[in-house]
């Protein structure tokens, strides 16, 4: 071993100085002769890391581990004559050194002797004996020569590997440095994002790649995380989500002690497919939608949820990726099935079916239904003798190849109601339905619907001063968790489906009732901290719908760090209310006493007929059904008001019938006035004929007019009742799962 190395040796432990001056021990694997360096090894994070350092640096940090300069320098030894005997005697000897500073280094046995420096000085004078060597010949001072050049030739090709070496470590320095500029130290949740940061180093990463299988299911739930936008980046808000495998989802809720101690609560989900905000469209729609195809050729129903917080992601993930307010359709899922759709058209076993396929685009707007497709027509939702839901006068679009679906989709997109609410400026408010049908004949072969649900404000608009967008958050809330009831429903197959309690589930109706039904989900997520609380009921309802269990192995820690006592508790199947044998106990004796934290101790069902003293009707008996199911999350100060909308919506639309129907009569009273006055202009006109006629025109008008206004009455209270109801809402949390 060179001397130069002192006292380090392979496996010892010295002081290191990394690049944004901190000092801390590293383990010794190995030296480096050629260029006085050594290579030194530590564990930061879970992670091995090392480095080359030269030994100026690491004796100037261990002192102790540095040559003695005596025995370095041999003052008692007598330095060597130099003479052209001994620069001859360099020369033919160039296996023992390279670089010319090693050339002056001692022989074997003097490095055994400087080794122990114990030695005594006479040893150590003592000079080993030599032979004088003889001049060279002409011969070998050419082959020296040549020899020479050689190795001059290496020690470019070593200079070389040291300037690229030397480079690469200033490139990766200022990339620390530029990181270390990045993270700015006076952020006001700097210490959050550490313990963030902290937390993920001790996870072993396994996210959904293309390799993995897609399997097979009734209901599928998965869900996507966006990355951060600019709004968010801009206020230096935090990502507070982590996907770190394909089925689990974790949030890193920030926490404040009673001591003010900050500290992250990490609340784990698992689902049966979770996107991290690298994925792309087609990625999901490989493992959401796509296997949903097929299933409308074997004359099945289809249907593909996109569900989540306004803002994150849903018009994204459907209809397509935005550039600015311009949307590219082609991305979108809608497109992405179209195009499958016309694939498997072209099969053998399709082909001789002679399938037609169909496009219809309608939107739903506080309770109404409007057609994207025909200038926003308003639409009647009506059960025929069948028991089966018609949307009377909505326009289906033949559709012949994917550009022709793009073209309605884009006419759709330009028509569909959006506003601003508590969670986003520009917000769409509705629930938009494109459906793609296959027909055989004339005859519904199968039918795929794609929805992009309105943002799930989750009552934080029903409490508005604005009575619209009380309006309008009510029907989308209580849309929402009928749609959650629904699924629920069809995947254990129960006899009941709550499907009139809102017009989306009513008019989805036949994509949950049959055995060949299938239904996927796409929850969409905000990362942003400010939108944590959001994000927590979006998991929250998409857990709901399949009731996933999670225990702390299915948490992807790494074998050198971490720690599952993190994690907060684990949410098993049993923790959810009601269970299905609940359920079904409470549909078997609807007075039994609900038993839930805090709750009434009578019935709901009983407590909302003395309170309105309703009239029983299928919308509802499956809003009470509803509640029932759902008391952790609508109080019945939120149910009441549930009721008093419904109540509105329903008298609206008959004020609104009968308001027409009134002009409609006034019209033919106009004519039947003027025939009257006609028979005035006559000279000898009937007297006794005219009064009668004009008291029988204006008796119609009075009994029409007055049952009108009554109606106009009972609404306007309806109104006052739900101003009243909205003011009175104390929605219930959902219970810690």
């Amino acid at each position: 071993m060179a001397s130069f190395f002192g006292k380090i040796l392979v496996g010892i432990y010295v002081e290191i100085k990394r690049s944004d001056g901190r000092i801390h021990q590293a383990m010794v694997t190995s030296l480096n002769e050629d260029n006085e360096s050594v290579t030194v090894e530590w564990i930061e994070n879970g992670d091995t890391k090392g480095k080359e350092i030269d030994l100026e640096s690491i004796f100037a940090l261990n002192g102790d581990l540095a040559p003695d300069e005596e025995i370095v320098q041999s003052p008692e030894t007598p330095p060597p004559p130099i003479s052209s005997g001994v620069k001859a005697n360099r020369i033919p000897k160039p296996r023992q050194t390279i670089a010319p500073r090693k050339n002056e280094t001692p022989s074997r046995d003097n490095r055994i002797t400087v080794g122990t420096t114990r030695a005594r000085p006479s040893q150590q004078a003592e000079p080993p004996p030599s032979a004088p060597a003889p001049p060279p010949t002409q011969q070998q001072t050419l082959q020296q020569q040549q020899n020479a050049r050689r190795k001059s030739h290496c020690v470019k090709e070593v200079e070389k590997l040291q300037e690229k070496r030397e480079r690469r470590r200033l490139q990766q320095q200022e990339l620390r440095e530029k990181r270390a500029q990045e993270v700015d130290a006076t952020m006001p949740n700097y210490e959050i994002m550490c313990m963030i940061r902290d937390f993920r180093a001790s996870l072993d990463y396994r996210p959904l790649t293309t390799a993995d299988l897609i399997e097979e299911h009734r209901i599928c739930v998965c869900v996507r995380k966006r990355p951060l936008n600019k709004k968010e980046l801009t206020v230096k808000d935090l990502d507070v989500i982590t996907i770190p495998s394909k089925d689990v989802v974790m949030v890193h809720e920030p926490k404040q002690k009673v001591d003010l101690t900050r500290y992250l609560e990490n609340q784990t989900f698992r689902f049966d497919y979770a996107f991290d905000d690298s994925t792309t469209n087609e990625m999901v729609y490989r493992f959401t939608a796509r296997p949903l195809v097929e299933t409308i050729f074997e004359r099945g129903m289809a249907t593909c949820f996109a569900y989540g917080q306004t803002g994150s992601g849903k018009t994204h993930t459907m209809g397509g990726d935005f550039s600015g307010k311009n949307q590219d359709c082609s991305k979108g899922i809608y497109a992405l099935a179209a195009r499958d759709v016309f694939l498997m058209l072209k099969k053998p076993n399709y082909k001789k079916l002679e399938l037609q396929v169909f496009a219809t685009f309608f939107e739903i707007y506080s309770g109404k239904v409007f057609d994207l497709l025909n200038r926003k027509a308003k639409l009647r939702v009506l059960e025929d003798g069948k028991q089966q839901v018609q949307v009377v006068g909505l326009q289906e679009r033949e559709v012949r190849c994917t550009e022709d679906v793009l073209k309605l989709i884009e006419v759709g997109n330009s028509c569909r109601t959006s506003g601003q609410t508590s969670a986003n400026a520009h917000s769409s408010r509705s629930h938009a339905v494109f459906q793609i049908i296959v027909r055989r004949r004339g005859k519904m072969h199968g039918k795929f619907s794609l929805i992009d649900l309105a943002g799930n404000e989750r009552g934080a608009d029903t409490s508005s001063a604005d009575r619209q967008t009380r309006l309008e958050g009510a029907e989308i809330n209580k849309s929402l968790l009928a749609l959650k009831e629904c699924i629920r429903a069809l995947g254990r197959n129960k006899p009941h489906t709550p499907f009139r309690a809102s017009k989306l589930t009513q008019v989805l109706r036949d994509s949950f009732i049959g055995e060949n039904s299938r239904t996927c989900m796409i929850a969409t997520i905000s990362p942003g901290m400010a939108s944590c609380e959001n994000t927590l009921n979006t998991l929250r309802y998409a857990n709901r719908v399949k009731e996933f269990g999670i225990s702390p192995s299915d948490i992807p820690f790494s074998q050198t760090g971490g720690s599952r006592a993190e994690v907060s508790p684990t949410y098993e199947e049993e923790d959810f209310t009601p269970l299905p044998n609940r359920m079904e106990e409470m549909a078997g004796d609807p007075g039994m006493v609900l038993e839930g934290h805090g709750g009434p101790s009578l019935s709901q069902l009983e407590v909302l007929e003395a309170q309105w003293a309703m009239g029983s009707s299928p919308q509802r008996d499956d809003l009470k059904l509803l509640c029932e199911q759902n008391e952790e999350e609508v109080s019945p100060q939120l149910f009441t008001f549930h009721e008093c909308v419904s109540q509105l919506v329903e008298m609206e639309e008959q004020v609104l019938e009968d308001h027409r129907a009134v002009f409609q009569e006034s019209i033919r009273w106009l004519e039947d006035e003027k025939v009257l006055l006609e028979m005035t202009e006559e000279v000898d006109y009937d007297v006794d004929s005219y009064g009668t006629q004009l008291e029988q025109i204006l008796d119609q008008k009075i009994e029409i007019l007055t049952e009108l206004r009554d109606k106009v009455k009972s609404f306007r209270s309806a109104l006052q009742e739900e101003e009243q109801a909205s003011k009175q809402i104390n929605p219930k949390r959902p219970r810690p799962l």
